[in-house]
């Protein structure tokens, strides 16, 4: 036997919003209370019920004890008693109702999915009315993208525009092409073709529709007793963060390693400084420790025909000792010291060249422009372009791969004429190497 209602007066909002909802009442959740109870009076009077019943809540029976239960055993579990319906009424008291706006005009922009973004706005009347007065005649949503630019100095890459109602606060917009940044304004859209902003979203990325190239792996041992609150399992970077990371610790490495090899050129420079010893070669002539990128020091000892040495090689010596090598010979090979002898001469391989970057940044856009008489109406793809005082129009949007299809038509002031020309451009890239100057990596080449 169900309970009479309550007087929708008595009931509380969360009470109604129950009421309208079984009733079916549109747009319930974002009606007052003085609304809701209009409503549903308005359907009780339709129906000619006046005060029409509302079920109670049902009350879950008692779970009876298990037949043969001992003494001592764990009693059944028996369900909380719901509180009665008085007390539900007074939770909201003394709490007012939620505005329907804050006075901010603010527009957010979220991306649902790689195909749609969802955006919603709160703009104040007396905003709407201000730009009303300066011209502004019909609300729109305009959708940019703003990839890699500045859109306040820049002309984005697209642009799309949706007319909206003038009680509408929310819109869901299909992207494009996903994998780029958007940004999403609310405004006027003028007679004379000017654009009257309203409000204006940060920008949003939109996910690629394509899975991610970024796979990294961790396999770790956790004690399942282990308290893991607070603590990271692993630090996760891109790839071309950890390959840069990877080419300067080389790099930090062989400067290291050359940082004793110069002292030792440093030093052997000083050797022709020293006093000339009799049989011996003359300070002037005497050969430095050039230093080759093994790190061997060289130089002439007494007995030595005079030789200039250069990166090719050496005059003829007739004794030759490499300090460091623990050998003396007339002819030899030495493997990984990037040095090669035979007979009197020598050539030493160039010291390895530093790692250098290198990039690449290489794409399309999509440029449709034309001209028609300034007060007519021209529209590409279904939405409308904005005319130049002359009739000329220009419209420019990143080609990415795959098809696109322009229909264009221009419809003149009095509507009884047309002209239209339906356009489709597709575009693949059957390979792609490119990287961007901040995504460039240090690369050691052969």
């Amino acid at each position: 036997m169900s309970s009479p209602r309550p007087p929708l007066e008595e009931m509380t909002l969360r009470q109604l919003r129950k009421v309208a909802s079984e009733y079916e009442v549109s747009r319930y959740s974002r009606m007052r209370k003085t609304e809701l109870i209009e409503a549903i009076q308005a359907i009780d009077a339709k129906r000619g019920l006046g005060t029409a019943p509302v079920a109670a809540p049902k009350v879950p029976a008692v779970v009876p004890a298990m037949a043969g239960a001992t003494a001592g055993a764990t009693p059944a579990y028996t369900a909380p008693t719901p509180p009665p319906v008085e007390v539900l009424a007074t939770v909201d008291d003394g709490l007012s109702d939620l505005p329907s706006g804050y006075g901010e005009s603010r527009i957010v922009l979220m991306p649902r999915d790689p195909q749609w973004a969802y955006c919603y706005w709160d703009i104040p009347h007396t905003h709407k009315d201000d730009l009303r007065r300066q011209g502004g005649s019909r609300l729109a949503l305009r959708f940019y993208d703003v990839t890699d630019i500045d859109f306040l100095r820049q002309v984005p890459h697209s642009l799309q525009q949706y007319e909206c109602d003038e009680m509408a606060r929310e819109w869901y917009i299909p992207i494009p092409v996903s994998d780029r940044d958007y940004v999403a304004e609310i405004g006027y859209l003028c007679n004379d073709g000017r654009w009257l902003v309203l409000a204006r979203s940060l920008p949003v990325h939109i996910p690629p529709v394509y899975p991610s190239d970024w796979v990294e792996d961790h396999f770790v041992t956790v004690d399942w007793q282990a308290d893991l609150r607070g603590k990271a399992v692993a630090a996760l970077k891109h790839p071309s963060q950890r390959a840069a990371e990877s080419t300067n610790a080389i790099y930090d490495e062989v400067y290291a390693m050359t940082q004793s090899t110069e002292a030792q050129r440093v030093a052997g420079s000083l050797f022709g400084s020293m006093q000339h010893v009799p049989g011996s070669m003359a300070p002037e002539k005497a050969v430095s420790s050039y230093v080759f990128p093994s790190g061997a020091g060289l130089w002439a000892v007494p007995g030595a025909a005079a030789g200039v040495p250069t990166m090719s090689g050496i005059g003829a010596f007739n004794e030759l000792t490499m300090s460091g090598a623990g050998f003396t010979g007339a002819g030899f090979t030495m493997s990984g010291a990037g040095l090669t002898m035979s007979g009197a001469g020598f050539s030493a391989s160039a010291p390895p060249i530093r790692p250098r970057q290198f990039w690449l940044v290489a794409d399309a856009e999509l440029i449709v422009y034309g001209a028609t008489e300034p007060d007519a109406t021209v529209t590409i793809g279904g939405q409308p372009i904005k005319l130049n005082s002359d009739g000329t129009f220009r419209f420019q949007m990143s080609f990415q791969d795959g098809n696109i299809d322009y229909p264009i038509m221009a419809v003149a002031a009095d509507g009884e004429q047309t002209r239209a020309i339906h356009m489709t451009f597709d575009r693949a890239t059957p390979s792609r190497h490119t990287n961007t100057k901040d995504e460039a990596v240090l690369e050691w080449l052969p």
